[in-house]
């Protein structure tokens, strides 16, 4: 009965922080419940080199957005300095930034350059991106720091 107890109070605190990471602004690419990265871990592209699924017993909130991790270990190295791990424009597609507008990032195309994280749509979308890497970096930094704070329907009017 205790495992149990146990198990539905880290059901609730993860439904807790879950909804309170409803807030989080439109510079972070988070699920209406507030998740981050669908739920992958930041981390482990680092660490492990591909993408990894989050346990959802495994969280930490971070700038009102909620990260699942696949181990404690991934958990305190993101919580000790978050910026090493987060991906570059709030985890939006590094692609659709370069052009001015903000599309889910998919955590399954990915790539880190220079020590940041790149999310991008989808695998064609991906390739494009690689086409021309340094160069898309160079014009999604500059145009971020016009849409960082709208939302991405305000983008495609």
């Amino acid at each position: 009965m205790n495992t149990f107890k146990t198990f539905l109070g880290g059901v609730a605190l993860s439904v807790a922080l879950a909804t309170s990471a409803l807030a989080a602004g439109v510079e972070l690419n988070a699920s209406s419940t507030g998740l981050a990265m669908q739920g992958y871990d930041p981390v482990a592209y680092f660490t492990d080199g591909h993408p990894v699924k989050g346990s959802y017993k495994i969280t930490t909130l971070h700038n009102e957005a909620l990260y699942r991790f696949a181990s404690e270990e991934h958990k305190a190295a993101f919580e000790a300095n978050p910026e090493a791990y987060l991906p570059a424009y709030g985890g939006y597609c590094a692609f659709g930034a370069a052009l001015g507008f903000k599309f889910d990032g998919d955590p399954n195309n990915w790539k880190i350059v220079d020590n940041q994280l790149y999310l991008n749509l989808s695998d064609e979308i991906q390739a494009k991106w690689e086409e021309d890497v340094p160069g898309y970096i160079v014009k999604a930094d500059a145009n971020w720091t016009d849409i960082a704070d709208k939302a991405p329907a305000e983008l495609q009017k």
